[in-house]
């Protein structure tokens, strides 16, 4: 089996939106914005990304609950590609799971 399992922290950039899917599985979604220093090839280098993340199914709307914007969270689950309506493409990150960062 492949390995698609990504771990992030940031900071939630907009508070989450919901919809219902036409299959009816509720989605909830929101921007997260991560910033860090990391190491490559010896040298510090400062990391900027921000990142879609998607929530699916009942069970895991609660995650979606307290979330605010400008609140750090860490959050895990797996990457995947989502063409748009409008034709644009971008990595999504389908979390399962979500944590407040004290």
């Amino acid at each position: 089996m492949n390995t698609n399992r990504l771990e992030l922290t940031g900071t939630v950039l907009r508070p989450p939106k919901r919809a219902t899917g036409i299959n009816g599985v509720p989605h909830g979604y929101f921007v997260m914005e991560h910033r860090s220093m990391q190491q490559e090839a010896g040298l510090n280098r400062p990391v900027y990304c921000k990142i879609q993340v998607v929530v699916s199914g009942r069970e895991a709307q609660p995650l979606l609950d307290s979330l605010d914007s400008g609140q750090p969270i860490r959050v895990a689950g797996f990457l995947a590609w989502q063409q748009s309506r409008n034709g644009q493409s971008r990595l999504v990150l389908h979390a399962d799971s979500i944590e407040p960062i004290s």
